[in-house]
């Protein structure tokens, strides 16, 4: 047993090991370009003898490319490719494809070019677009106001949450903050600025501060150190030289990442009681409580398996392999990585179930006040 339980602390240690290398920076007089290029030839050379450490055999080929774009666009170059065996790292083309290359210059001058991976982009371009469009189609003016919203969300996290605790402020508290503006601004944009987003905003507030209040709590209580990700590791090396809250980083992790959830469950009780009221005028405020409680209830098994099932699939890789060396229960339950990952699943969903009675009791009193 001993034996398995290394092996597998093993693996992960050599999952970590090319950070160092990953995050080594050029020389200070080397300027490396990103372009696009396409493949035009691929002529794959003689086998040679030898191995690589993992076992595989080196296969070399004579790559023609054209560049696309940046400063050699137009040009075609010659580069020689070479596949490792290792498929985490090895870039298989094939001509026709595009690809993006860097190229390493020094005063002006080509010093090499490679391939540097795929291109992507274009196809994660066209399914965005794709989402856009079938939003507005079956959304109307709605789905064109939660697109609207995801856009700033989406503003929020890269030119807010993001640039801030790259300055090293509080990540919890920039979580807690950015979530709030992301709330009120998305409820009250699709449901319109009225007692019945008012209410929505307080559930959903109220839901992400009980998740984020049991994720410091339990969090601390069962020492998780932010760490078990290969990309929190990566960040002790950045430029920036931050000293990140790293415990703090996983649980405003576990606060944005359990907004959408609660966010939907918030508006979909708030509007229920909206137009349960406005329906039936001569309800109490106990009785349209009850119908908040109701639907809720409702939601509440789909949107906590959503939950749990979206970090369950985020761990997929590390679960395969711990059941794949028979690591014990015990031994799993308290891996650091599986640990905070149970962590984010029942924090946030302990927050969502939080927010229906919150939610329930809000749209209630506002909608009764009209």
């Amino acid at each position: 047993m001993r034996r398995t339980i290394a092996l597998v602390l093993l693996f992960l240690v050599c999952l970590a090991s090319p950070v160092a290398a990953q995050t080594e920076e050029p020389p200070a007089d080397v300027a490396i370009e990103f372009a696009r290029a396409r493949v035009l030839t691929l002529v794959e050379l003689p086998a040679e003898e030898g191995q690589t450490e993992t076992g595989f055999e080196l296969r070399e080929f004579d790559v023609q490319l054209e560049v696309l774009s940046g400063s050699l666009r137009g040009r075609t170059v010659d580069i020689r490719h070479v596949l490792t065996g290792t498929p985490a790292f090895d870039i298989v083309i094939s001509p026709g494809q595009r690809v993006l290359i860097a190229v390493e210059q020094v005063e002006g001058e080509v010093i090499e070019v490679a391939i540097a991976d795929h291109e992507r982009d274009r196809h994660l371009l066209a399914l965005a677009i794709a989402f856009s469009a079938l939003l507005i189609v079956l959304g109307g003016k709605k789905g064109l106001f939660s697109l609207i919203s995801l856009a700033l969300i989406g503003v929020l996290i890269i030119y807010v949450l993001i640039p801030l605790l790259l300055r090293g402020y509080n990540p919890i508290t920039l979580a807690v903050i950015v979530a709030a503006i992301a709330t009120a601004f998305t409820t009250t944009l699709v449901g319109g600025a009225n007692r019945k987003a008012l209410a929505a905003i307080v559930g959903t507030v109220g839901g992400l501060i009980v998740a984020g209040v049991l994720a410091i709590v339990v969090g601390g209580a069962i020492h998780t150190t932010g760490l078990a990700g290969e990309e929190a590791q990566m960040l002790a090396f950045i430029p920036q030289g931050v000293a990140f809250d790293f415990r703090g980083l996983l649980m405003a992790g576990i606060i944005i990442g359990a907004l959408g959830a609660i966010m939907d469950t918030g508006m979909s009780i708030s509007s229920a009681v909206s137009e349960v009221q406005r329906a039936s005028q001569g309800l109490r405020r106990k009785e349209l409580f009850w119908v908040g409680m109701n639907v809720g209830r409702d939601v509440m098994g789909t949107m906590a398996n959503t939950l749990i099932l979206a970090y369950t699939g985020g761990s997929l890789a590390l679960l395969l392999l711990v059941q794949a060396y028979e690591v014990e229960f015990i031994r799993l339950i308290n891996m650091d990585s599986i640990a905070s990952e149970v962590l984010r699943a029942l924090a946030g969903s302990i927050g969502l179930v939080s927010a229906i009675p919150m939610t329930a009791l809000a749209a209630a009193f506002l909608a009764k006040k009209r």
